[in-house]
């Protein structure tokens, strides 16, 4: 029997990456193509993206407990490269997917990171981004596939907060002078 698969990716990986995060005690949310397949319309995404908030101090011990889960760095100065650019580039070694993990530290990625949904997914709880806060992000990234996909999740949750999300897009747009 084949393995059950999420957006094109096998469920191995999040089951790791759920079993991590809650070993480790590291509030997190599934962000990206995969919490936008679920909330939106189903799509292919390649990797795993995700938003922790992690004290930089554990950093180098949450890299290192990662191993016991399958997830290896992507790069050999994962740390610094890290405090830097604010992601950690990881590697499900199991299933060779990439998996990237942003280190939040905005009251924006704190409060979306509270408003966490666990959702059923196969019979695998998935800790989700909001769809009001995933718009809100994929608004800020504004892409051509973050705009198909807050359509898409526009059109699959019609009582959308409207107000929370002008609130944070507009407070972004103004810092990022878009």
């Amino acid at each position: 029997m084949s393995e059950k698969k999420l957006s094109g990716l096998p469920f191995k990986v999040f089951r790791d990456f759920v079993r991590w995060i809650k070993t480790e005690k590291i509030p997190s949310v599934i962000i990206g193509g995969v919490a936008a397949s679920i909330l939106g319309r189903p799509r292919v995404t390649h990797d795993v993206d995700s938003l922790v908030i992690i004290d930089e101090a554990h950093l180098k011990e949450f890299v290192q407990k990662a191993r016991h889960f399958g997830f290896i760095p992507r790069n050999d100065n994962i740390l610094t490269f890290a405090c830097k650019n604010r992601v950690l580039l990881m590697k499900h070694k199991p299933t060779a997917i990439d998996i990237d993990i942003s280190l939040g530290a905005l009251p924006f990625e704190h409060e979306s990171i509270k408003r966490l949904v666990w959702t059923d997914v196969g019979g695998l709880k998935l800790p989700l981004s909001s769809p009001e806060d995933l718009i809100i992000m994929k608004a800020v990234a504004h892409r051509q596939r973050d705009l198909i996909d807050i359509e898409a999740i526009r059109d699959a949750h019609p009582n959308l907060n409207l107000k929370r999300i002008r609130k944070w897009v507009k407070e972004f747009s103004v810092v990022l002078e878009i």
